[in-house]
């Protein structure tokens, strides 16, 4: 009985790691073939014989996006849309560009952790944890720093410079998703019922009819 106490709570205590990790990969790749008609949890795979060296490639991550935004950011993802051989892989990217005082504003990555390098200039970085305790977590950033957002808590970052800034994120998915909070709160399509919002945010409903016509 001792023997099988033991063993059953060796077996709990390993439980929760062995189920936190990802399957390995079955296959050396798998290029996403958004044609494919199977559908499957990302794209189906090609024929691995018809792989090219362009299955694997991006190039134009040098180029700076155009900040000419109310935000003033600009953010070019490379994920499977853009490099099909991530399928199945669990990695992404991003570059990311702040005009002066630009922002990228809060939002989650309902799939992915991220973890962002400054290449150029200033950011002021943060992310709020959940409920109850909503602490703000915050740091100023120089050229060379890097920061992680852990996966699916609201953050946000803002240029605190006078000249631009670039950043390059890292993702834990091969499309890790984004929800821009105000753009999902008060631009959905239908629209959210302003008496509801307005309690929400309380506040009136004037002021949420103001808000939404921006979005």
């Amino acid at each position: 009985m001792a023997s099988y106490l033991l063993s059953l709570g060796f077996f709990i205590a390993i439980c929760p790691i062995a189920l936190a990790s990802d399957p390995s990969p079955l296959q050396d790749f798998c290029v996403a073939d958004p044609t494919g008609p199977v559908l499957v949890n990302g794209f189906a795979c090609k024929d691995p014989k018809m792989a090219q060296a362009s299955d694997f490639f991006f190039s134009g991550l040098h180029m700076p996006g155009n900040t000419s935004n109310p935000v003033g950011s600009k953010v070019n993802p490379v994920n499977v849309a853009q490099i099909p051989g991530l399928n199945t892989l669990g990695i992404s990217l991003a570059r990311i560009d702040f005009a002066p005082w630009g922002i990228n504003p809060p939002h989650t990555h309902p799939r992915a952790t991220e973890i962002l390098t400054v290449i150029e200039g200033s950011l002021e970085v943060g992310f709020i944890t959940s409920n109850p305790d909503n602490r703000l977590i915050t740091k100023v950033l120089r050229k060379g720093d890097v920061f992680v957002f852990p996966v699916n808590l609201v953050h946000f970052q803002r240029n605190t410079g006078h000249g631009n800034a670039v950043a390059i994120a890292a993702l834990s998915s091969q499309n890790p998703g984004v929800i821009t909070i105000a753009n999902a709160v008060f631009g959905s399509k239908p629209a959210i019922a302003n008496d509801l919002l307005a309690k929400s945010f309380q506040t009136d409903t004037k002021t949420i009819d103001w808000i939404q016509s921006k979005f």
